[in-house]
């Protein structure tokens, strides 16, 4: 009753105010005087009694127009005095700017009656732009992994609608800063100053403008931005307790205890304050292939795997099932995707005069899982053979012991106490040699080094290592950089400067370094043989929604396509390399890339990104009674904080009603004056 009105009268003036239909009535009812006469019969007074009837109370209230007209006035009083109105949201300003966040998350359906998050805000934006004057003018960004403007100021409020009602969901990430970049260029324009008789002004008109951010804020903060004249507003959309279990990794890999098996990888993770059993089923084909019942404990992550055989091929799809005594907000993450191919061997090749312990490290059981190595010596380099498959990416790594080609193959490389034969790694390098360096860092997080622990490594002499432009050096010594990586169209070349086995002044065989006797050494070629060999199949990378994915294709291939999990096709183009580069990866599913009309390769793409699978919105305990409250941004140096769900305004309707009392006052005026109905 609060929410539609509110009282603003006293008993006294109720009771007064109450009194006044009843009056009306009683004056229309007083209005008929009669003269009393006594008679003896009415027999011969019916038309004077068919006239009493007719006077009757109501059947004279029945053509009383101006007694409705005064009551219906009187109404009007009353209603207004009651002041109805409704809650709504205000507009502050005269120029605004929408954000609405379109990411993965705002697909979460716990909205009101199961709407999504982007409904929600939709709607919410659609109310305020009904609420916009003549004056005020608004745009429309959405924004998920790459912001776009959906509508340019404008003052028309069907434009804005109708560009609310283009905006759809998404599987990308958010990211705020490109919208955010965006709206300052409208809101920020350039300072343009002239000079006038010594003096200088300011001619760019600056205006602060109001900046509504609606999303859930699944997303880190954004550093290094000023908002200058936006007036930001953080209107959150979801709950905070929002539950959601999703697949946040999905994938294949081949059994290390029975190698003529592969296996699938599924990673499930709880977003919920409860253990939840789900049951995931793997498809292959659209076939299923099995499932399994997977307890996920509360706010962890649980895993299963599936047996394949190896001749397996074709679409993957894992679906996990919540279960109907769980909420599961968000669906699109409940589905995963891969492709299975035949593998092939990846292949490697060394090229070394003899080095018994590379060897070793080369052939054990794991690395013989990860790729099939084949050895020849420096001199088989000039043979019709290597030249002829080091140029058709035969090789998916060559390891150059102690020698050089004359020429970079096609395909990744590492060299061993020498040097690639390319004028970028020549020009970075003179030749510095330095004698017993001593490890001091290395980076820890390179794939070729994980897990690794170099410290303590003796060295006779080496070489200091500089990478070329667009390289980075992983192992440093007390006398310079030892080991270094760069990339090479779409390769890498890794140099490490020292040899394992060198020669001595006699031209002996002799060990320049102790590392084969550490268990560093053959963790790095695992680790070699497992980034350049071992995952080397691109189409089994997580691609990521709007993330470009890069496959390796013949360069002469031509009539390339691309169809989409939705059927439709794209024409696309191989650069001279033979690298294809596809942008439009915003659906989730399998890609089918033909070349010629014939499947060549498939990849795959999911969402696999927690914080948009983590629905509930971020809390903050703040005050004395330790209520939940929703998380502010933080833009730059401000902190946005979260606007209530309906900013406190109340939109009355008591003047349009005395304007219609005053209305019907002047009618009834009008028709007494005309005696109509009267």
């Amino acid at each position: 009753m609060e929410s539609l009105f509110r009282n603003s009268l006293g008993p006294t003036a109720w009771i007064i105010l109450g009194l006044i239909p009843p009056a009306i009535f009683a004056l229309y009812f007083l209005k008929l005087k009669r003269q009393p006469l006594e008679v003896p019969s009415t027999y011969l007074w019916h038309r004077v009694i068919e006239d009493l009837h007719v006077n009757s109370l109501w059947q004279r209230l029945r053509k009383s127009l101006l007694m409705f007209l005064q009551l219906l006035v009187v109404g009007l009083a009353i209603l207004a005095v009651l002041r109805p109105g409704w809650q709504g949201e205000s507009l502050q300003g005269e120029q605004f700017i929408f954000l609405v966040d379109n990411s993965a998350s705002m697909s979460a359906t716990d909205g009101e009656n199961g709407r999504s998050r982007l409904d929600e805000a939709k709607a919410r934006v659609s109310a305020l732009v009904d609420q916009m004057e003549s004056d005020m003018s608004a745009m429309i960004i959405s924004f998920a992994e790459q912001p776009n403007v959906v509508q340019e100021f404008t003052n028309n409020r069907r434009q804005l609608h109708e560009a609310l009602a283009r905006i759809e969901p998404s599987a990308a990430q958010t990211d705020l800063t490109g919208a955010l970049r965006l709206a300052d260029g409208f809101a920020n324009p350039g300072r343009v100053t002239i000079e006038d008789e010594n003096a200088e002004y300011e001619v760019t008109e600056q205006r602060n403008i109001q900046l509504y951010i609606l999303s859930d804020g699944r997303f880190a903060g954004v550093e290094d931005f000023s908002l200058g004249n936006l007036q930001p507003l953080f209107l959150p959309i979801g709950s905070l307790s929002a539950e959601n279990v999703a697949i946040t990794a999905f994938n294949t890999r081949q059994n290390e205890e029975r190698p003529e098996l592969r296996q699938a990888f599924v990673q499930l993770a709880n977003f919920s304050t409860e253990d939840h059993s789900v049951v995931v089923e793997l498809y292959l084909n659209d076939q299923l292939l099995d499932a399994a019942e997977v307890q996920v404990p509360a706010e962890a992550v649980a895993s299963t795997t599936f047996n394949l055989l190896r001749e397996a091929e074709g679409e993957l799809r894992a679906t996990i099932d919540p279960g109907n005594d769980f909420k599961d907000e968000l669906g699109i993450d409940n589905t995963a995707y891969a492709v299975l191919e035949n593998q092939r061997d990846s292949r490697v090749l060394l090229v070394t005069p003899g080095n018994n312990s590379l060897e070793a490290a080369l052939t054990t059981d794991r690395a013989k899982r990860l790729a099939k190595v084949e050895k020849i010596t420096p001199a088989e380099l000039e043979g019709n053979a290597y030249q002829r498959e080091s140029q058709t990416e035969y090789y998916d790594l060559i390891i150059f012991d102690q020698c050089v080609p004359k020429s970079m193959p096609q395909a990744n490389t590492l060299f061993i106490g020498t040097m690639p034969p390319s004028d970028d790694w020549t020009k970075a390098n003179d030749s510095e040699s330095v004698v017993g360096p001593q490890i001091i860092d290395w980076q820890r997080s390179h794939a070729l080094l994980s897990l690794l622990e170099l410290g303590g490594i003796q060295i006779a002499d080496a070489n200091i290592v500089r990478p070329p432009l667009g390289g980075r050096v992983l192992v440093d010594s007390t006398d310079g950089p030892l080991v270094a990586i760069a990339p090479r169209d779409h390769y890498e070349d890794v140099a490490i400067g020292f040899e394992i086995i060198g020669k001595n002044a006699a031209g002996e065989s002799t060990f320049n370094t102790d590392w084969p006797r550490k268990h560093s050494f053959p963790g790095f070629w695992l680790n070699v043989l497992d980034h350049f060999a071992g995952g080397s199949d691109d189409s089994q990378l997580a691609n990521r929604p709007e993330k470009m994915v890069e496959l390796k294709l013949s360069p002469t291939e031509e009539n390339v396509e691309v169809i989409l999990p939705d059927g439709s096709r794209q024409n696309v183009a191989v650069d001279d390399t033979g690298r294809l580069g596809f942008q439009d990866t915003e659906q989730l599913g399998v890609y089918d890339v033909l070349v010629g009309g014939r499947r060549a390769k498939q990849f795959a793409v999911n969402l696999f990104d927690r914080p948009e699978s983590d629905v509930a919105l971020r809390v903050r305990q703040e005050g004395e009674d330790s209520l939940n409250t929703v998380e502010s941004l933080e833009i730059g140096y401000v902190d946005v904080a979260a606007q209530p769900a309906q900013t406190e305004i109340r939109r009355e309707m008591w003047k349009p009603l005395l304007l219609l009392a005053l209305f019907v006052l002047l009618l009834e005026w009008y028709i007494y004056n005309r005696r109509v109905y009267i």
